[in-house]
């Protein structure tokens, strides 16, 4: 696969660096509760991050992400082009309605992506689910793809994701979760925990509103007891420290903040005194 055509429709995708063997012995490491395979806590979304064109000055720092997000979970990656499609665990989705139109969308990804069988497929925003989770299951009984979700960012979605999970084996559910957005871990988290449902967070940053809220702060000394250095880290530490979360999906186009963010995956976690204390500093 060229750089060209990976980088581009990676931005339909959520990118979780897989465990190799190779990996370093600091970094955080999370199951998916229904195989028990491994995941690095934190990960990559595209949406938007990746929509580039053509030009090398576009494309160069979207390889230079992807080869961070790689690099820092232990895996290795060749100074050729981009061969990165086995190193990766692809998460991607179906976003329409009516079952062929559903599966058309999914054969696409595959041919875009180029591969025989996807990661995780997921119905995004819970459109049309009945008919897609069908279709998702058949699919994962064909061996097509690994494992099956659904996901939403609004906390109205909630009283929906909760009824799915209690009632369809589904394998992840992706939500909006943050230092600031916090009412997932009511029911949702939990259920989560109790069902063996794998959990990924979109939004950890609310768009950046986090960052607005601490311009100009300086970081509490206290943050290093978890080894801890910048925002970016505090935020996400908090979110992959809740013991329900499986992954957390900070998106960018920028590598050094791609450097900043698979940092927080790395070393110690807040523990529950502390994670009180994260709470309190956005509070003030």
């Amino acid at each position: 696969m060229d750089r060209r055509t990976i980088l581009r429709y990676l931005a339909a995708a959520t990118l979780l660096p897989a465990i190799s063997g190779k990996a370093a012995s600091a970094v955080t490491k999370r199951p998916i509760p229904s195989t028990g395979e491994q995941i690095t806590p934190v990960g990559l979304g595209t949406w938007q991050t990746f929509d580039a064109g053509d030009s090398t000055g576009e494309l160069d720092p979207l390889r230079e992400v992807l080869k961070i997000l790689i690099n820092k979970s232990g895996s290795v990656v060749d100074s050729t082009e981009l061969s990165l499609n086995d190193k990766l665990f692809i998460a991607t989705k179906v976003w329409t309605s009516g079952e062929s139109e559903g599966i058309r969308q999914m054969d696409k990804s595959f041919a875009l992506l180029q591969r025989s069988q996807i990661d995780l497929m997921q119905v995004h925003n819970l459109v049309d689910w009945k008919t897609h989770l069908k279709t998702l299951q058949r699919m994962k009984d064909e061996q097509r793809i690994r494992y099956t979700g659904i996901t939403h960012y609004s906390e109205s979605a909630y009283d929906q994701m909760e009824r799915i999970m209690r009632d369809y084996p589904i394998d992840f559910m992706q939500v909006n979760y943050s230092l600031q957005s916090r009412l997932a871990e009511q029911r949702l988290l939990p259920l989560a925990q109790e069902k063996g449902i794998a959990v990924i967070i979109n939004q950890p940053f609310e768009e950046g509103a986090l960052f607005a809220s601490v311009k100009g702060k300086q970081l509490p000394e206290w943050a290093k007891h978890f080894e801890c250095f910048s925002w970016a880290q505090f935020f996400l530490k908090f979110i992959i420290s809740h013991p329900a979360v499986t992954c957390v999906i900070p998106g960018t186009s920028n590598p050094r903040h791609m450097a900043d963010n698979i940092t927080a995956a790395y070393g110690s976690l807040p523990d529950t005194q502390m994670r009180a204390e994260m709470v309190k500093v956005l509070a003030s």
